[in-house]
């Protein structure tokens, strides 16, 4: 056979590769006798083909086999790049000349990849389930339960011990609450965006487990700590033992900080694209189940932990260290089970300067305006619920039958809403763009606000609405965090979620210490008003920079 002829069989054979067939016209055709075995196509039944010609397909000579082979192309399926880089997987067709095969420089190509197949079939799946059925979300998410959890309950913990160990009996517990509350602050403005630069540089599966089980081991290096500084003599006019609870609440919210964007980089690492609506649903679900677990439960939890440590002999005082530092460690342990799949090669060169990372970070979010809108969409959210925990207080206050200690039965009422509103997402979210589903969630918002304002001092009113107000709010959160993980590419997540909690953090305390003024100068009314116009606007914004509502 000359080389001309092998061109054109090799000619023929990308055109029926590109058709999905033979051309009736090229008289090409692989008999029966000649095809593989349907095993080698993943095929469970071998299809007929028509016989189109006795003419085999047969390849010429080695020495001209060679010369040809450079010419060959086949298209690349996505799957390719799923699998490992010695296996060329491509997907079956359904060309009816050779039993499904497709052709290939090699026979080794042909191998197929059950699990990426598996991964195909369960995309149109939809809800928790397929989420739930991914063993590394499973782990990672577990990491997340007992360490929300911990978070929480290190708060009721601390407060616990300022009431025993430093709080006089006619002295107010606010003021150690507020320095408490400064240093866990304060490594959330200063290192939010710091962290999220190393982050990018370091294995994010050592991240995860290494802060959950130094943040365990500072918990339970309290007791002694506190034991050991009975007695000494007062630094700048606090007592040593406090001073000591400063710096280990300002040691725990650091390593929170390089904890936080490693697990929001990791989720698309092991959720696909298209089931990352529903894996956000179940983080925002367990959020605010921890909120609730932690602040309601705390503190009977914690006193059970004494009470079962004091009975077994391990000493009065230390079961509630244990519970927090225990579920630190817990969830660390499950963290090392994960396996993210992330490339772990040491770089060529250098890493660039802290600051130019961070500069590359602010860079892509001017150019990205998907992610940046969502960003602003998530600032606007969070402020206008930090605004509302402060009016909640005052709603209280003027709500009959509510008295302003009570406050937190309002705020459990928007849990419960964004509770709701994630279970629905994660059941029929996928079905909208995360832009249709941000402008009804702001809508919903902007009108659940409007309503608090008209209807103040109605208690069953008041409930409804912050229930729908944290319904149409997790519209908002959780499709904007979605885009914000599906557009950014894996080498600038720790970057971005960085710099997302540093400006979220900062922007809450806007609202924090502004919200309390403005209700006294303009009332509640005026005020919801003003947070319903803010959210509305910012709704309107994300639709219109967008263009349209067809990104997923």
């Amino acid at each position: 056979m000359s080389l001309s002829q092998s061109r054109q069989r090799i000619e023929d054979g990308e055109r029926w590769t590109e058709e999905g067939k033979f051309p009736r016209s090229s008289g090409l055709s692989v008999p029966a006798s000649e095809r593989p075995h349907p095993a080698f196509t993943g095929s469970s039944t071998p299809t007929t083909s028509r016989p189109l010609s006795d003419e085999r397909l047969t390849p010429p000579e080695t020495s001209e086999w060679e010369e040809v082979r450079p010419a060959i192309s086949f298209p690349h399926s996505p799957v390719d790049d799923a699998v490992t880089p010695e296996i060329d997987t491509e997907t079956e067709t359904d060309a009816p000349s050779n039993g499904g095969l497709n052709h290939s420089a090699s026979p080794s190509n042909l191998v197929v990849n059950e699990e990426v197949k598996n991964e195909e079939v369960e995309e149109d799946a939809q809800g928790f389930l397929p989420v739930l059925k991914n063993r590394n979300f499973l782990a990672l998410w577990g990491g997340q339960v007992f360490s929300q959890i911990a978070d929480k309950v290190y708060l009721v913990l601390v407060i616990a011990l300022i009431a025993t160990h430093f709080q006089a009996p006619d002295q107010t517990i606010s003021v150690w609450v507020s320095a408490i509350m400064m240093a866990f602050t304060i490594p959330a403005i200063l290192f939010g965006s710091v962290a999220g630069v190393y982050v990018d540089r370091w294995p994010k599966k050592a991240v995860l487990v290494a802060t959950n089980l130094l943040r365990g081991a500072l918990v339970l290096a309290v007791p002694p700590l506190l034991w050991i500084s009975h007695g000494w003599l007062t630094l700048g006019g606090l007592p040593v033992g406090f001073c000591i609870l400063l710096g280990l609440t300002f040691l725990i919210s650091t390593l929170t900080q390089f904890f936080a964007p490693a697990e929001q980089s990791v989720i698309p690492l092991v959720v696909g694209r298209h089931h990352l609506l529903s894996a956000n649903s179940l983080y925002t679900m367990t959020m605010m189940a921890s909120v609730i677990v932690g602040f309601a439960v705390g503190e009977p939890l914690l006193g059970i932990a004494d009470t079962l440590v004091g009975r077994l002999g391990g000493g009065a005082d230390i079961g509630k260290e244990l519970v927090v530092g225990g579920s630190y460690a817990i969830a660390g342990l499950l963290l090392m089970i994960l396996r993210t799949g992330e490339k772990t090669n040491a770089p060529e060169h250098e890493s660039p300067h802290v600051w130019e990372d961070l500069r590359d970070g602010l860079r892509y979010l001017n150019e990205q305006s998907r992610v940046r809108n969502a960003l602003i969409q998530l600032v606007i959210l969070f402020s206008v619920f930090a605004a509302l925990s402060v009016l909640a207080v005052r709603m209280a206050e003027v709500i009959p039958g509510l008295k302003s200690s009570q406050f937190g039965f309002l705020l459990a009422a928007g849990g419960v809403g964004m509770v709701g509103g994630a279970t629905v997402l994660g059941h029929f979210g996928q079905r909208f763009s995360h832009t249709r589903l941000s402008l009804y969630g702001s809508i919903g918002t902007a009108a659940s606000l409007v309503g608090l304002g008209l209807f103040t001092k109605q208690l069953l009113l008041a409930f409804l609405l912050t229930t729908l107000l944290g319904f149409f709010g997790s519209l908002v959160a959780i499709p904007m965090q979605t885009t914000i993980q599906a557009e950014t590419p894996d080498q600038m997540r720790g970057k971005v979620f960085g710099l997302q909690n540093n400006v979220i953090n900062i922007a809450l305390s806007l609202p924090l210490a502004l919200a309390g003024v403005a209700e006294t100068i303009l009332g509640l009314q005026a005020v919801f008003l003003g947070l319903a116009a803010i959210a509305i606007a910012g709704g309107l914004l994300t639709w219109y920079i967008s263009g349209t509502g067809k990104e997923k």
